[in-house]
């Protein structure tokens, strides 16, 4: 396999990020006005690298980040149902400080190992990384020597990213994210950090709003 580029993204802004609710695979917020802002921001620093495959989950926020890179590149929006962000099960809208103690006990868990502890309703990090990485290994098959771009989620980046780089599942809380931040990596056959949650492009107006 010829060498793969790959940028991997967090969604824009929503309010449910605003207002600090969660929002997981059961949650099908749109961007907020700031969002979009760092769409298009996103869409400018990433047509440079004149991407050969953009890939979002079926989740609004995602597609809606990736829709500025579309209208610049003109590429297809891969739209992949096993790409959404993790299941949060019955803490799904709920503000995060309601359940910091419970969230606590629960990344306790994970983070002694046992990866394969689902959220009560929801999905485990294991069911999550099994999933979503099943499907980009299928998208590299397709793209051997191309460059892509994913637009993801930030549990599921911390998952994907966390077991990729060999952290393992249960220090996924090293792999730090916020909306509009980038990820490049080179795949392979392993996958070789370029640089992580890269944030500057957000802070530069984009070439068209």
């Amino acid at each position: 396999m010829s060498e793969i580029r790959l940028f991997i993204a967090r969604h824009g802004e929503t309010e449910f990020n605003r207002k600090g609710l969660l929002q997981g695979r059961g949650i099908d917020e749109p961007l907020n006005e700031t969002g979009w802002k760092q769409a298009n921001s996103l869409a400018s620093y990433l047509r440079k690298y004149s991407a050969d495959a953009l890939y979002s989950s079926s989740l609004k926020r995602s597609w809606q980040t990736a829709e500025p890179l579309h209208k610049l590149s003109n590429l297809e929006i891969f739209q992949k149902i096993d790409l959404d962000e993790m299941d949060f099960g019955k803490y799904e809208g709920t503000p995060y400080r309601d359940v910091s103690s419970e969230l606590s006990e629960l990344q306790r868990v994970w983070e002694s190992g046992e990866v394969t502890r689902a959220i009560p309703g929801g999905e485990s990090p294991q069911d999550v990384f099994e999933r979503a990485n099943g499907e980009i290994r299928s998208a590299l098959d397709l793209f051997s020597g191309k460059t892509m771009v994913l637009i993801l989620h930030g549990r599921l980046i911390r998952i994907l990213l966390s077991e990729w780089l060999g952290y393992g599942l249960k220090n996924m809380q090293k792999i730090e994210h916020q909306n509009g931040s980038v990820y490049q990596l080179v795949y392979n056959g392993n996958f070789t950090p370029v640089y992580l949650n890269k944030s500057d492009h957000l802070q530069i107006r984009p070439e068209f709003e």
